[in-house]
């Protein structure tokens, strides 16, 4: 069992939720056409979410025991769960939507295409880096290189956003998932110092 939480991981929690709170509050001011609209573009926005707070976590694995008092393991699983799981309903209840199971097809027709539609590579580097985590013990040396392919995903995922996204329209939306992938790539350098 973890320790107690402190002072500084209610801060932390805190504005983890805050921010969540923010990003949903500013996904309502843009309103939606029905509910195929509203949950797509919901689930977008928390998976990508929940996945930034799971790759940022990652070089703070002390802190986090120390002021949330649970493992890292615990926290970034929790997040990365969450988020894979939005992450697949995104485009599975688009796919129900349009009645096309394409739309987890790359599509290699030109560049911006394959920009444009990078959610669906991202998926699909999303399940390679969710299987390295499983069969880690069987590739002690390679795993985490694997897993940090988490990167490309958010990298993927971010652009999808800004190309094809509507709540990417909004300039707070924007701002906040710039500045998360930013913080991303900030903690890998921070990590790998």
């Amino acid at each position: 069992m973890g320790e107690k939480i402190t002072k500084k991981g209610y801060y932390i929690l805190g504005g983890m939720i805050g921010l969540y709170i923010v990003i949903v509050a500013l996904f309502l001011s843009i309103g939606w056409t029905d509910m195929y609209d509203f949950t797509i573009r919901f689930f977008a926005l928390t998976g990508l979410y929940m996945l930034s707070i799971a790759v940022l976590s990652t070089p703070f694995k002390i802190e986090i025991y120390q002021e949330l008092g649970r493992s890292f393991q615990d926290i970034h699983h929790l997040f990365g769960a969450i988020g894979l799981a939005t992450g697949t309903l995104h485009p599975v209840i688009f796919a129900i939507e349009q009645s096309d199971i394409m739309v987890f097809v790359p599509d290699v027709s030109s560049l911006y295409d394959f920009m444009l539609l990078g959610g669906r590579q991202a998926l699909m580097i999303l399940y390679v880096a969710l299987v390295a985590v499983f069969v880690r013990a069987k590739i002690p040396k390679y795993w985490r290189s694997i897993h940090a392919l988490m990167y490309i995903v958010l990298f993927f995922a971010l652009v999808h956003g800004y190309l094809i996204g509507t709540d990417f329209e909004n300039i707070g939306i924007t701002m906040i998932f710039t500045a998360l992938f930013i913080a991303s790539l900030g903690a890998l350098v921070y990590k790998r110092m």
